[in-house]
């Protein structure tokens, strides 16, 4: 791949298709086709990155997607590409918290913004959530209310309860497992040269 490519490609999955798509530095988006539809999500990546993507297939966007395809099917718990975010310090903090909530589990949008030391900081999270553009991969479908309810998923409601329940069943018998693999650099130098 090119550096001043973004390349992507449409993944079919058992709720619905993906843009899947990378950067030279690493994956950048997998989000639902229909959040927004796929001209909305291209203009954004353009924004966002600068470059124009481009559809077609490169190493980074076939590893994401045969990864996607094995969390699909069961048999993965974990995702070990590199990553190609760009957003504010405070969203990749969030981003990086939420590879923190184990594969099968939940937190609450409460609980997070304590963590990150923003007590009352709940909606500031669950506008983070809204802004990661790596649905899964990041699983900004961890985080409900506290008192269990599910609140706001830009793929809708139907799927964030698909998506938990489909871990929780995996989980069920899996002994351990986590994040490794992947991480969201929040240095303040890292952050200020990927600010969008």
């Amino acid at each position: 791949m090119q550096s001043d490519q973004l390349v992507y490609r449409i993944v079919n999955t058992p709720i619905g298709p993906f843009v899947v798509g990378a950067t030279a530095k690493g994956c950048c988006v997998c989000e639902f086709e229909d959040r927004g539809g796929l001209e909305k999500i291209k203009t954004r990546l353009e924004k966002r990155y600068g470059l124009k993507p481009v559809s077609g297939s490169c190493e980074l966007v076939d590893r994401l997607a045969g990864e996607l395809g094995e969390y699909f099917a069961g048999d993965r718990t974990t995702f070990t590409g590199p990553l190609d975010l760009r957003g504010t310090r405070f969203e990749k903090s969030v981003w990086a918290e939420l590879l923190n909530i184990p594969f099968g589990e939940t937190s609450s949008y409460g609980r997070m913004a304590e963590k990150l030391g923003k007590p009352g900081g709940a909606r500031a999270v669950g506008r983070a959530n809204g802004a990661n553009s790596l649905a899964i991969v990041i699983p900004c479908h961890r985080v409900i209310q506290e008192n269990g309810e599910l609140r706001g998923y830009g793929g809708g409601l139907w799927r964030k309860r698909w998506l938990l329940d489909h871990e929780r069943a995996v989980a069920g018998g899996v002994q351990s497992f986590g994040t490794k693999g992947l991480s969201i650099p929040v240095d303040s130098a890292t952050a200020r040269s990927q600010q969008t």
